[in-house]
């Protein structure tokens, strides 16, 4: 990722004291081009996929990440056909702690995936709003601290404005060498596993729409996942394959890295959580006696991306995802942090460590993606995931994907840039 040329603050050095101007950027106008995107049936392009806070440092933990297998059988990995794939080969029976799923029907098994995926993509769309906070609030230190702080890449297409500002938002797994992230050998390149379109009109309801991650899309004639563009093509690539689907210009991207976890976690001088099993889990590195323990950022990474050693799978790793975010923003809030200059500049700028965005974006349009999130979150906003007409589409040669309902996806979007949608949860069949 480059670094925009404007110079790098000392680690040490305190950010200015001043806000930016009052006066915001011009909203663009924009002429809505819907493209209709036809699945593709075949693809050459196969892949697999592999609290009791304290003032001081983080204390010397007891659950330690590991890069060593457990003595249980470990279970066979998810095998994905493209990147991202939902189709689940066949396991061994191996004891519970060691990953293993209950039965379910083949119809049953598609809908606890498709819920917990949906379930676990929300609250790692509340861990990004968390991460954006963070940032906007470093905004509040000084403009050009922030700034220079910002990493940069070319994200965006050359479509025309519209009627209202879109944010495209992204959660991504590309590697970055953090403990539990697996390797290059078990998850060749990376995946963009959290896709959230944001939306705010000249007038009417903010909107935050999910894009799953399985949904099917064509570049250059070929079927793929969405989740594995930006990973093929470049990120440009991938908001061309959104604004197919909204039929919107994509004014800025915000890519947040899931390492970025990490940072924030140690910056706050860490957690507490708490998990009622002992695991042993190789794929995401954690080692885990059961009971509360304080841990640092790596563990605390670990243990929210932990599913195959889970019996309850996505459900699991939801709710310990909630825990870690909860337990992050108890922390981040707390008076002990506030009232510590110190420790406010390091949380600001791990949460923009994390961040890269698009090249036309800066602090301002950061803090108005901000306040975009929080109308789109709050009841008079308008929340879900768009619309498809088959959750379990399987083209040759990709598995499982969502077949989307274009025609619906972009009436949806026209509505919500023109304002004229209802408050409320779209998506679905």
């Amino acid at each position: 990722m480059n670094q925009r040329g404007h110079g790098q603050s000392s680690p040490t050095e305190e950010p200015p004291s001043f806000l930016p101007s009052s006066s915001s950027q011009q909203l663009r106008r924009q002429t809505r081009k819907a493209k209709t995107i036809q699945p593709v049936r075949s693809s050459t392009h196969a892949r697999k996929r592999g609290g009791r806070q304290s003032a001081q440092e983080p204390p010397a933990f007891s659950p330690r990440r590991s890069a060593s297998g457990p003595t249980a059988p470990a279970p066979r990995r998810t095998v994905r056909r493209s990147s991202g794939s939902s189709r689940q080969a066949s396991a061994p029976a191996a004891p519970l702690r060691a990953g293993g799923r209950p039965p379910a029907t083949p119809h049953a098994a598609v809908s606890l995936r498709r819920s917990g995926g949906h379930r676990a993509r929300k609250t790692l769309a509340a861990l990004l709003v968390l991460i954006l906070a963070l940032t906007a609030a470093g905004c509040c230190y000084g403009w050009y601290w922030v700034d220079h702080q910002l990493k940069h890449k070319d994200m965006l297409t050359g479509m025309d404005a519209g009627p209202a500002t879109s944010w495209l938002i992204l959660g991504s797994d590309e590697r970055d060498g953090t403990q539990g992230t697996g390797s290059s050998d078990d998850t060749p390149g990376f995946r963009t596993d959290t896709i959230l379109v944001l939306t705010k009109p000249k007038r009417g309801p903010a909107s935050l729409v999910s894009v799953p991650r399985d949904s099917l899309v064509s570049l250059d004639g070929q079927g793929m996942k969405i989740n594995a563009v930006a990973n093929l093509s470049g990120y440009p690539a991938l908001t061309g394959r959104v604004e197919a689907i909204t039929g919107n210009k994509i004014d800025h991207t915000a890519l947040i890295s899931f390492g970025g976890l990490e940072g924030v976690v140690n910056a706050i001088g860490g957690v507490n959580l708490c998990y009622d099993q002992t695991v042993q889990d190789p794929y995401s590195g954690l080692n885990w006696t059961a009971g509360c323990h304080d841990v640092d950022g790596g563990n605390a990474l670990a243990f929210s991306r932990m599913r195959y050693a889970d019996p309850k799978g996505d459900f699991g790793r939801a709710e310990r995802q909630r825990m870690v975010i909860g337990a992050i923003a108890q922390k981040a809030a707390s008076p002990a942090t506030l009232r510590n200059p110190s420790t406010d500049i390091k949380l600001a700028k791990a949460a923009l460590g994390a961040i890269t965005v698009d090249e036309e974006s800066n602090p301002w349009t950061l803090y108005h993606m901000l306040l975009a999130f929080r109308d789109a979150s709050s009841p008079k906003g308008v929340t879900g995931s768009v619309y498809w007409t088959d959750p379990d589409y399987e083209p040759d040669g990709l598995g499982s994907t969502v077949l989307l309902n274009d025609k619906r996806n972009l009436d949806l979007f026209g509505q919500l840039a023109e304002g004229r949608h209802e408050p409320g949860t779209v998506g679905g069949m």
